[in-house]
């Protein structure tokens, strides 16, 4: 699933007559990257939730057959938030594990790696973490030594629980949850999938952080989209077309060095 439904007020005017997700990064709409991201890792059944100027989404996307995928849309005629979105469309998940990503970021992240991790430990869900020098400002997610989720903001297990190593993280807003996680979720009312999280891991449920250090941007502010376009032009986030392929994207989110020049 994307999540895809916000208004985008933070971007306006940007976004006063263009809905966020067709906001263009290096002639590609955002939405198109993370499309792009999920089939790359061999997820093609994908749905988006919208909401604002929701028909010039559909309109762009189609059933995106033209991007290699079956896309499904879920309208909410109310905002259901983080929460809401991904439980009202329960059902399509067919009670198998999921994975979520932000409509909004664009992030560098092995998702196939990240859903071995999550088979792996067995976990109730997993979240994509990353250090960040002002990860207060995000929110802070704090996980023990073994990578396992201990509080966000400041809430969860118990201190008795705690071990005494605590890696301090932010979420990346990509997730992997199995469907159980959505029992937390209450159905039709607004609500943030981070209420669930918390619900969880006060019941030590196992939810496990995924810690990448590939590229990252959250394209919230109009300063955060420039420095995205910034970033491509620098390198920083490159597109490739490989060859035989018209709509095929490799993200890289190394940034140069003067060790490993460009």
């Amino acid at each position: 699933m994307i999540l895809a439904a916000g208004l985008g007020t933070r971007l306006r005017p940007l976004t006063q007559s263009t809905p966020k997700p067709l906001l263009p990064v290096a002639g590609i709409p955002l939405l198109g990257w993370n499309i792009l991201l999920l089939r790359r890792h061999g997820l093609t059944d994908i749905i988006v939730n919208v909401h604002y100027l929701a028909d010039q989404i559909q309109q762009a996307f189609g059933d995106g057959s033209s991007w290699g995928v079956r896309l499904s849309y879920s309208f909410e005629t109310t905002l259901l938030g983080t929460g809401g979105g991904i439980k009202q469309v329960e059902d399509f998940f067919e009670g198998k594990p999921f994975v979520v990503v932000n409509g909004d970021t664009l992030l560098d992240l092995n998702l196939t790696a990240m859903v071995a991790h999550h088979r792996a430990r067995g976990g109730i869900a997993t979240m994509a973490l990353r250090d960040d020098p002002h990860v207060e400002r995000w929110g802070v997610v704090e996980t023990d030594a073994q990578s396992r989720v201990v509080t966000i903001l400041g809430q969860g297990r118990s201190p008795a629980s705690r071990h005494a190593t605590v890696y301090r993280r932010m979420f990346a807003g990509a997730h992997v949850m199995d469907p159980l996680f959505l029992h937390k979720v209450p159905k039709g009312v607004p609500s943030s999938i981070i209420e669930a999280y918390i619900g969880w891991l006060q019941q030590d449920a196992g939810i496990w952080g995924y810690p990448f250090s590939g590229y990252w941007s959250d394209i919230g502010t109009p300063e955060r989209y420039a420095q995205v376009q910034e970033d491509v032009k620098a390198g920083i986030l490159r597109l490739s077309w490989p060859e035989g392929s018209s709509n095929e994207i490799s993200i890289s989110g190394e940034r140069p060095s003067p060790t490993h020049p460009e």
